[in-house]
């Protein structure tokens, strides 16, 4: 994935507005270096392949915006967490986009520092509006999948201070989500009655079909299909989620004995 894919990329949402600021900063330096024409991407617009190629790389920058501030929540950058990001990138986007994404990462924490010295709020408040574009933007299961990714960072280096839940509630509500679905992420892969009840955001105090009707909403809102856009390997690591969520409801279902 060369830079100029990436600079095609943005002429989508994230053309104008504070990712398309922050996009300026953080490609910059990968467009120096891979000198030449914006390539067709660029030049053809939003049609055909390019619009799927803009969706893609669009989901991906939002990602790692978020990712920056949920990685320096708590002051340090964790090598599980660069670590986890960097399978991510490889696994999903290809070789070449590990090195730049990682680049990118550390621009954005430059320009973090760089705007905090000017005001402590000032990256966060970017934040802030960058969610409000995402959600302007992105589908909401695409969101929620974007949050899916987040939340898995945060999990990468085996525990979620409170600086990060909190960091990751912001940001969900920036990008028009809720904390409760906040909570149920966090819990998925447990593996006891409560962490389940957190999964399908209910409480053990739930009538049987409240427990099926929670069951049907999450499965609905969080259905790989929905998310086939992004391409299969985004639509894979939905169904890995999805699967989650059906242990969750497997478990609270033999425990209560409903068939």
């Amino acid at each position: 994935m060369g830079a100029a894919k990436w600079i095609g990329g943005i002429i989508g949402f994230m053309a104008g507005g504070p990712l398309g600021a922050l996009a300026g900063y953080a490609l910059g330096s990968l467009f120096d270096v891979n000198t030449g024409s914006v390539g067709s991407d660029y030049e053809q617009g939003q049609t055909g392949s390019s619009r799927y190629t803009g969706q893609r790389n669009s989901f991906l920058f939002s990602m790692l915006v978020m990712a920056s501030y949920i990685i320096k929540a708590d002051g340090r950058v964790m090598h599980s967490e660069m670590e986890y990001i960097r399978r991510f990138l490889k696994i999903n986007f290809g070789d070449s986009a590990v090195s730049e994404g990682e680049q990118i990462l550390l621009n954005l924490f430059e320009q973090r520092k760089q705007m905090d010295r000017q005001n402590p709020l000032a990256f966060k408040n970017t934040i802030r509006d960058c969610g409000a574009q995402i959600a302007a933007n992105l589908p909401y299961e695409a969101r929620l999948q974007l949050l899916d990714f987040l939340i898995n960072i945060a999990k990468s280096d085996g525990n979620v201070c409170s600086e990060e839940i909190t960091a990751l509630k912001e940001v969900a509500q920036y990008m028009g989500l809720s904390v409760q679905e906040v909570e149920s992420m966090l819990n998925l892969g447990g593996h006891s009655l409560d962490e389940a009840y957190k999964v399908l955001e209910v409480e053990p105090t739930a009538t049987n079909d409240e427990i099926r009707a929670a069951y049907r909403r999450l499965a609905l809102k969080h259905h790989p299909d929905k998310v086939a856009m992004l391409g299969e390997d985004i639509k894979k690591a939905a169904e890995e989620k999805f699967q989650s969520i059906n242990s969750a409801k497997e478990l609270i279902y033999k425990s209560r004995g409903i068939k």
